[in-house]
């Protein structure tokens, strides 16, 4: 896992990018995160986790198109890459091998 450790976050805003794809930008990935977890998600923190996934080389960006809606302000759309989907499926199954191990005892409790 060296180098490619993940926070819950950054694997948050990774996976609402995935799903996103092709329409991820700051607002629609922090609205796909409330929509997903119900927590309210400050977009400032959706902002740096996504510039901190992009220097790591998780996530690409380009500007998308200017829209009149937004008085010609282009949006910045997020797209993940395959190092951004090895450091997801390894983070899936690190913590899939994790719950594999937890005595079924405890797995049992409400």
């Amino acid at each position: 896992m060296k180098g490619t450790y993940l926070g819950e976050f950054e694997e948050i805003v990774l996976l609402a990018a995935g799903i996103l794809h092709g329409r991820a930008y700051g607002v629609s990935i922090r609205q796909e995160i409330e929509n997903q977890t119900g927590r309210n998600v400050n977009i400032g923190a959706v902002h740096t986790a996504l510039h901190r996934l992009e220097a790591k080389g998780y996530l690409t960006s380009k500007f998308g198109e200017a829209e009149e809606v937004r008085g010609g302000k282009r949006k910045r759309l997020f797209t993940l890459t395959s190092s951004g989907m090895n450091a997801l499926r390894e983070a899936q199954a690190i913590r899939k091998q994790m719950w594999a191990q937890l005595p079924k005892i405890l797995l049992q409790r409400s």
